[in-house]
């Protein structure tokens, strides 16, 4: 029986997330499966991925194989490597302590570079929402200066309509005042 890692669809339309799981390759990719080893969700950033590497290890031993994707979702997560470095210690390449010792340097840096992209993508959010408020700042200073404007406008139109109707309660009366004389 040929035995795979793989992945198996959930979620709804256009919003799919998936199980890592051992299969027979003859089962269908929703069907039938072995063990569930984890799962992946593409929909987050960066991908969220839970996965049991001591199962994947234990599976990838005996000979199961991976598809594309799982095989770079393991590499992801040092699975691949640490079957890597345990066939050098089968070997005797290498010791385990030295195994271990590149393992850990290794899952360091990787652990370093994610907490490096999430905090970088938590300051582009706060340098887009800084741009955004700029931006609004910027309309409502506008608009402020609008509306002032079309008030000093107002005011000024009706301080010279209150002048024009002095002048012309002013002409009036002038015109009254010789004609009861």
């Amino acid at each position: 029986m040929a035995v795979k890692i793989r992945l198996q669809r959930h979620g709804k339309k256009n919003f799919a997330f998936f199980h890592i799981v051992v299969a027979d390759t003859r089962a269908p990719r929703d069907g039938r499966f072995i063990e569930q080893l984890g799962s992946y969700n593409p929909n987050t950033n960066p991908a969220t991925i839970i996965l049991d590497a001591d199962k994947a290890l234990a599976w990838l031993n005996v000979g199961a194989q991976t598809t594309i994707v799982t095989r770079r979702i393991l590499s992801y997560e040092g699975v691949l490597l640490r079957k890597h470095l345990q066939g050098g210690v089968a070997k005797g390449a290498l010791t385990q302590e030295q195994a271990d010792k590149k393992w850990n340097e290794w899952k360091a840096l990787r652990d370093a570079k994610i907490s490096a992209k999430k905090a970088g993508l938590v300051k582009d959010a706060a340098d887009k929402a800084k741009v955004a408020l700029e931006a609004e700042k910027k309309v409502n200073a506008e608009r402020a200066e609008a509306i002032a404007k079309k008030a000093e406008e107002l005011a000024e139109a009706a301080r010279k309509a209150a002048e024009e109707a002095a002048a012309a309660a002013a002409t009036e009366n002038a015109e009254e005042a010789p004609a009861e004389a």
